[in-house]
């Protein structure tokens, strides 16, 4: 167990923007950071981090917390976990108390992994620098594609042993076991034999966008070995299509230029790092997904794909710049000599003319596509109205309308067509798409009706009175230390009108009861106090609570001469606490009376049916009295 000291101190370090920025791409907007949800796939923003406060929410699909929630979610790790990721991003030193025996074998299993193959970079790149058959093998190997000890050792990289079971006695020698092993990839479990995944091989460590080893690929370097590369199988911990080679090392880079260089091999991006281009990583030979684009996508707004120059590879893996438009996405290309590829060629042109290439053959998906298509339709008609709809089909799945215009536009002059004539196809492709969509959509509603055919919607008293006292519970926790007047603040007024009320949510009455017990103290209990330290049932009620998706621009005041009401000014706070206060009790008032005529219903006495009408006519007038104050009708 980690002490409680160490806890304060890592959550007392704690920066939210530094923590979920490595892993997305934030811009401010307002007080609050704002990205595309990493949980969840979405083209427009969302997701909320507010540096003050010190939490993220997103508005999309509703998951909210503190870094340490973020952590946990992103990385999947459990409380304990998160806490120890923290602590190594800040330089904290864990000391964790000694576990008893339950709570050791409560470890999880990804933890394990992580630590096994943690423990296997480790000796692969031990193997490579300090033994005789890495250096003069393993070594000789980079040293002749020209790698920098540098990159070596930025990258991690390292040497399996020609041998059938060196990593495996190894591994076992240090207290992991065979089926920890077998379950990370490391080792292939056969009937007659057990054996190391990785023999003779040089070995690429594959890291998590946190840094963490997942797995691994093995180059092979005797021309009889087969296949050339090896890779580590998927497990608990190493998902591949989410998984992009260099992504750890690129992601600042990635951020600062707003561009990502998408390329295929590992090489590839260990040659781009040598000729000072970091902000590249590779799909690792997988055709490019879905979930490797959004990973992308929380850090850069553009995809720089490097080609070599295969036509027929080339035309296998359009697809994928389909799917980069999709996601939202600008695409750009390079396309390279035809016999190169990112590894070759930047040996071959040296660091800043490799670069200047780069600068000068970037071009838009359109210009591409355009002359690719072109030059395979070269003059058959047939060919060339093919390469058009093809080309108008891509520009039909980019998903902002502005962006396809302009690309129209430009396709237009491109193609020598009238740009009405594509803007006809593109229509024609859309609805298509949308006759697609409506069938499934309706195919599902019919269902959805079949089941509820029978089920009456009704609204639920108690769920309308939890809503009301949510609001209570906001203005407890955005104003509770603002003074009405001098002797009154506001969570002195809104603790005394609530005494007499009791709520229907527990984490509501829980966070109420907090406040209550501070009062008594002399002190105000925070937002950052529930966030910190409160349950995570109450941590995130409280940043669902308090989170706004829209702030109020200072346009309309400054430039436009609209003023709105502020809520911070006193008298327009006491009035929404007043407000708030006499709704909640009307909403009570309305539920007892709702009850009270079930009761009536039931009753089996004239003596119980006359005390019940007379319970019914003291709620009606006190119901009256509310509405009088609240300036509603009440219909007798």
């Amino acid at each position: 167990m980690i002490p409680q000291q160490t806890i304060d101190e890592i959550k007392n370090r704690i920066d939210i923007v530094e923590v979920v920025g490595d892993f997305v791409s934030l811009k401010r907007k307002g007080q609050n950071m704002w990205a595309c949800c990493p949980f969840h796939n979405e083209k427009t923003p969302s997701f909320s981090v507010s540096p003050a406060k010190g939490f993220y929410k997103c508005f999309g699909c509703g998951k909210a917390g503190d870094a340490i929630d973020f952590v946990m979610e992103v990385e999947k790790l459990n409380y304990a976990e998160s806490l120890k990721y923290l602590a190594k991003k800040y330089g904290i030193e864990v000391k964790e108390e000694e576990l008893t025996d339950d709570e050791a074998q409560q470890q999880s299993e990804r933890e394990s992994l992580y630590i096994l193959l943690g423990a296997a970079k480790e000796y692969y790149e031990n193997q490579l620098w300090e033994t005789n058959e890495g250096r003069s093998i393993g070594l000789g190997y980079f040293k002749e594609r020209k790698m920098s000890d540098a990159i070596l050792k930025k990258f991690e990289l390292g040497y399996s042993q020609d041998v059938w079971d060196g990593f495996m006695q190894h591994a076992l020698k240090n207290g992991h076991t065979e089926e920890m092993l077998e379950k990370a990839g490391l080792i292939i479990v056969k009937a007659e034999k057990k054996y190391d995944r990785f023999r003779g091989r040089v070995i690429f460590p594959i890291l998590n966008v946190s840094g963490r080893v997942v797995g691994f690929g093995a180059r092979a370097l005797k021309k009889d070995d087969k296949p050339k590369y090896i890779n580590s199988p998927e497990t608990v911990v190493y998902v591949k299509n989410q998984i992009l080679y260099g992504l750890y090392q690129a992601k600042q880079a990635i951020r600062t230029a707003e561009n990502c260089y998408l390329v295929e091999g590992y090489t590839d991006v260990t040659s781009l790092h040598e000729a000072g281009i970091e902000n590249v990583v590779a799909s690792s030979g997988t055709s490019l997904t879905e979930g490797q684009i959004k990973l992308i996508q929380r850090f850069s707004p553009t995809v720089t794909v490097l080609y070599d120059g295969d036509m027929a590879g080339i035309k296998a893996s359009l697809r994928g710049i389909d799917m980069i438009l999709e996601q939202g996405l600008n695409v750009r290309i390079v396309l390279l000599p035809e016999g190169e590829d990112p590894d070759s060629y930047s040996k071959k042109l040296g660091s800043e003319s490799f670069k200047t290439f780069l600068n000068e053959n970037s071009q838009d998906f359109i210009h591409f596509k355009t002359g690719l298509l072109a030059r395979e339709a070269s003059n058959d008609p047939i060919k060339k109205a093919d390469s058009i709809k093809e080309i108008v089909a891509s520009i039909g799945v980019i998903p902002d309308s502005i962006k396809r215009s302009v690309y129209l536009k430009e396709a237009s002059g491109l193609l020598e067509i009238e740009e009405q004539v594509l803007v006809g196809e593109l229509n024609k492709i859309i609805r298509n798409k949308a006759k697609k969509t409506k069938f499934q959509e309706d195919t599902h509603e019919e269902a959805t009706q079949l089941q509820s055919l029978e089920q009456e919607v009704s609204w639920d008293p108690k769920e309308i009175i939890k809503y009301q006292e949510q609001e209570s519970i906001r203005l407890l926790l955005e104003y509770a230390h603002v003074e009405l007047d001098q002797e009154t603040s506001l969570q002195t007024y809104l603790l005394n009108e609530l005494e007499d009320v009791t709520f229907f949510s527990d984490i509501h009455t829980e966070i109420l009861n907090k406040f209550r017990e501070e009062l008594a103290e002399g002190r105000t209990a925070t937002v950052d106090y529930f966030v910190k330290f409160g349950r995570p049932e109450v941590r995130k009620a409280v940043i669902d609570i308090i989170s706004q998706k829209h702030e109020v621009s200072p346009k309309w005041g400054n430039k436009y001469k609209i003023f709105i009401p502020s809520e911070k000014d006193k008298l327009h706070l006491e009035h929404s606490a007043l407000t708030n206060v006499l709704r909640l009790k009307q909403r009570v008032v309305r539920k007892l009376l709702e009850d009270n005529i079930e009761r009536l219903k039931s009753a089996t006495s004239e003596e119980e049916q006359t005390e019940i009408q007379r319970i019914h006519a003291e709620l009606k007038r006190t119901e009256a009295e509310i509405a009088s104050q609240l300036g509603n009708v009440i219909l007798k």
